[in-house]
């Protein structure tokens, strides 16, 4: 079964063209791992909540978008040897390098998990 990891992420609106590129590097790199599928969005329409939002969940800034990203796997087993093998200095990766691939945005303020799919809808 799928195994889908997701991503909320504040990117200062003047990186967006960062993002875009260091994302490019770091989905090619997971599609090597093994990952089916890597859709990676910009804000287009993130309304304020009144309790809670995509803005509030990353404390993004006015001049921040939110970016909304997830990685499809083809199951949890393929997304755990992929996570460990990033995870293992031997196997360092100059694309997760950031002096190499620098990160656009505060990853301290990136929320993430993985999830197993319940339903699943195609046309």
């Amino acid at each position: 079964m799928a195994y889908i990891d997701g991503f909320v992420i504040a990117v200062p609106k003047a990186n967006r063209d960062q993002f875009i590129a260091h994302a490019q590097r770091t989905d090619e790199m997971f599609i090597e791992l093994g990952a089916v599928r890597i859709v990676e969005c910009w804000e287009d329409d993130v309304p304020d909540g009144e309790h809670t939002d995509f803005r509030k969940a990353v404390q993004a800034t006015p001049d921040e978008a939110v970016a909304f990203s997830w990685v499809e796997w083809p199951d949890k087993a393929t997304r755990d040897a992929a996570m460990a093998r990033l995870r293992d200095p031997a196997n360092s990766d100059p694309r997760m390098d950031p002096a190499q691939n620098p990160i656009p945005f505060d990853g301290k303020r990136m929320i993430f998990g993985g999830f197993m799919p319940v339903v699943t809808v195609r046309d």
